[in-house]
């Protein structure tokens, strides 16, 4: 019997981060011992996890594990890397405030995006510099290389799905744009077309006349 107790005693023995302390408890023939982590913590664990390799340390390798996969580009601080998570957010988290307008219309992150580092080399091969958004050429399909540029914010806005698209003169451009070359503001443009019901060219060339006030 004794020969038994000593044949599986673990004292002493290295598993991984972990060196066997001495024996903690047996319930159920189900054997836990004390051990001491490289970190400096101890823990206590079952003798067939640690025999079996299921458990390697307190805890610490697992974490250090996922913070090693988590930055292992190197680039997590990179205003890039700000980009590439806000562009998955609005696309796959319900919680985002902007995913109706993207995940909500089922706009995806094409499969090779799902990894930074093929997002990061894309970028600087297609000409970001701070202070670029992504911009989607085609307001209605996914984030992908074929599909995305770099754009000033202004540019993007014109690009989204609550602009309005106003022929004039031959010339087509939103009501943002119509607003900067005339000089009128973009709401009284807007009301004009769908409230007064003007025409392009009269929302587009009448002066804005400053109201009076009474006495004058």
């Amino acid at each position: 019997m004794l020969a038994g107790r000593h044949a599986f005693d673990l004292t002493g023995k290295v598993f991984g981060k972990l060196t066997v302390i001495s024996k903690h408890s047996t319930i159920k023939r189900c054997t836990r011992w004390k051990c001491k982590c490289e970190c400096g913590n101890e823990a206590i664990v079952l003798g067939e996890s640690l025999k079996s390799g299921a458990t390697k340390s307190c805890g610490c390798y697992r974490k250090e594990i996922t913070k090693i996969k988590a930055t292992t580009h190197g680039l997590s601080k990179d205003k890039l890397y700000d980009i590439w998570c806000d562009m998955k957010r609005r696309c796959y988290n319900p919680k985002n405030k902007r995913y109706e307008n993207y995940g909500g219309r089922n706009i995806k992150v094409c499969e090779e995006w799902h990894e930074f580092k093929p997002f990061y080399d894309w970028a600087l091969n297609n000409g970001y510099i701070e202070g670029l958004t992504i911009d989607r050429i085609n307001n209605n399909g996914d984030y992908e290389p074929d599909n995305c540029r770099w754009a000033t914010a202004i540019v993007q806005m014109n690009n989204t799905t609550r602009n309005h698209f106003v022929e004039f003169k031959g010339q087509i451009k939103t009501i943002s744009q119509w607003s900067k070359i005339t000089g009128i503001s973009q709401d009284v443009i807007k009301d004009r077309l769908t409230k007064l019901g003007w025409s392009a060219e009269r929302a587009l060339t009448v002066p804005v006349r400053r109201c009076l006030r009474h006495g004058n």
